[in-house]
């Protein structure tokens, strides 16, 4: 069978069996993942980078206008991350610039290797969490993405915790339990059309555990894993430690229907039972917040904007927290003897979750595109650059959201539809099924007014 027929096949099947290994077909994409110079490389560009942004941003003019520091985090690098998610997972954070520091402290042996805590483990994900929701807060109250100094101190202080226990705790513990980026990366990554597994069969009766462990003084999972370790995609970085550190070739790159992990774990992820409605919610605040009817309440009400957009925060999280419960209510079952609790309204909302995360980020990456070229000409005194402004229209963008929207909402009525047939078939009552789509269709509305 011709490699793509069976990719195909790989993303519109829900057959385990017909899963397209890249490794095999792409042996290049392997060969790039093992060699850890490729890395080594990317990994420098963006501590460049990364650089660049700071000392722009702490030491340029503070002017977003002339500033391109603001843009380039904003509108061009976070995007780019959103977009990565439903491609290759949380590969991003394989190369993400901001453990570095604490890597280099570690390999300088200016680490107590104190093993994880139990206490950071159970409750290091509501922590991370509750940092997400402060990054989103802060980014819109305090003005970040129009503040360069302001961009700065955000990444510094990312920085500053990942290599804080980075001087505590083994390993990149930050990155695992913490980062509030890696907790929204992982849970959009069980969105992803790819997966990293292990061959079970060829990991059988290991006795080495190099991918865990490390080989002849290679360090092992930097995130407490190891090939034969991953059952999902909330966690592996797709960093290609365990490719040099496997003797048996059992690491596999998959090609998978996205919505095959959603389905199987059906809401256990307490990672996603949190992020998932906190970010519908702070979406439509933030879409919101643009409209003109918002001025007018917040106006009407005397309230400042810090106020009345936290207020709106909070509303929109715990309005779609309630109708997530109301909807598993509606769903009749939320435990199962064999795998426990779960929230089936979780996986079902996950794909409007993050297109909707995706087009926010492409509004700003819209809106600002014209003017970042012409931004580093007024920052570096170039006036030849000035002349290259250009606008994008506001309707196309519109209309490219409102498609993306509606494949979401799609897609979680594909999610519903194969639990009533396959998991959960007569469970949910015809009537309950039919209100459970209404909700999604109502949700739709609600992003399609608002981005509107």
């Amino acid at each position: 069978m011709i490699w793509w027929t069976r990719g195909l096949r790989s993303l519109i099947s829900s057959d385990e069996e017909e899963r397209l290994d890249l490794f095999r077909v792409f042996p290049g994409i392997r060969r790039f993942l093992a060699a850890r110079h490729h890395y080594a490389y990317l990994r420098t560009a963006g501590d460049v980078l990364f650089i660049i942004v700071v000392v722009s941003g702490l030491f340029g003019p503070p002017d977003p206008e002339r500033n391109f520091a603001v843009f380039l985090v904003w509108g061009l690098l976070w995007p780019a991350i959103v977009l990565s998610w439903f491609f290759t997972g949380r590969m991003w954070c394989g190369i993400c610039p901001f453990p570095g520091l604490g890597i280099f402290l570690q390999r300088k042996g200016l680490s107590l290797n104190l093993p994880v805590p139990g206490l950071l483990k159970k409750y290091g994900v509501y922590t991370a969490v509750f940092l997400l929701a402060l990054v989103i807060w802060v980014e819109i109250v305090a003005g970040l993405d129009r503040s360069p100094m302001g961009t700065s101190w955000l990444v510094l202080s990312i920085v500053a915790g990942s290599a804080l226990l980075a001087l505590l705790f083994t390993g990149q513990s930050w990155c695992r339990h913490l980062c509030p980026l890696g907790r929204i990366s992982g849970a959009a990554a069980t969105l992803s059309i790819t997966e990293f597994r292990p061959d079970h069969e060829k990991c059988r009766g290991c006795e080495t555990f190099g991918c865990y462990r490390g080989v002849d003084g290679r360090s092992g999972c930097p995130v407490y894993l190891g090939a034969y370790g991953v059952q999902n995609n909330l966690h592996c970085l797709v960093c290609g430690h365990c490719l040099v550190l496997c003797h048996r070739d059992s690491p596999r790159l998959l090609l998978r229907n996205p919505y095959s992990e959603l389905i199987r774990n059906k809401g256990r992820y307490i990672t996603c039972t949190y992020i998932v409605p906190f970010l519908i919610g702070s979406q439509l605040a933030r879409f919101l917040r643009h409209h003109e009817l918002y001025a007018r309440l917040r106006d009407l009400l005397s309230l400042s904007d810090p106020f009345a957009f936290s207020l709106l925060l909070v509303t929109g999280f715990v309005l779609i927290l309630g109708i997530i419960r109301f909807g598993t209510y509606l769903f009749g079952i939320s435990e199962d003897p064999m795998f426990g609790k779960f929230a089936p309204m979780v996986p079902i909302f996950i794909p409007m979750a993050f297109t909707g995360e995706l087009v926010h980020r492409l509004d700003v990456f819209a809106g600002g595109l014209g003017d970042f070229i012409p931004t580093i000409g007024r920052q570096f005194h170039l006036d030849v650059l000035s002349g290259l402004a250009f606008h994008i229209p506001d309707f196309p963008v519109q209309i490219m959201s409102a498609f993306f929207m509606l494949n979401g909402a799609i897609a979680g009525s594909y999610i519903l539809w194969r639990f009533c047939l396959e998991d959960f078939e007569g469970v949910v009552r015809l009537g309950n099924f039919i209100v459970i789509n209404l909700m999604i269709f109502v949700l739709l509305i609600a992003y399609l007014a608002v981005i509107f």
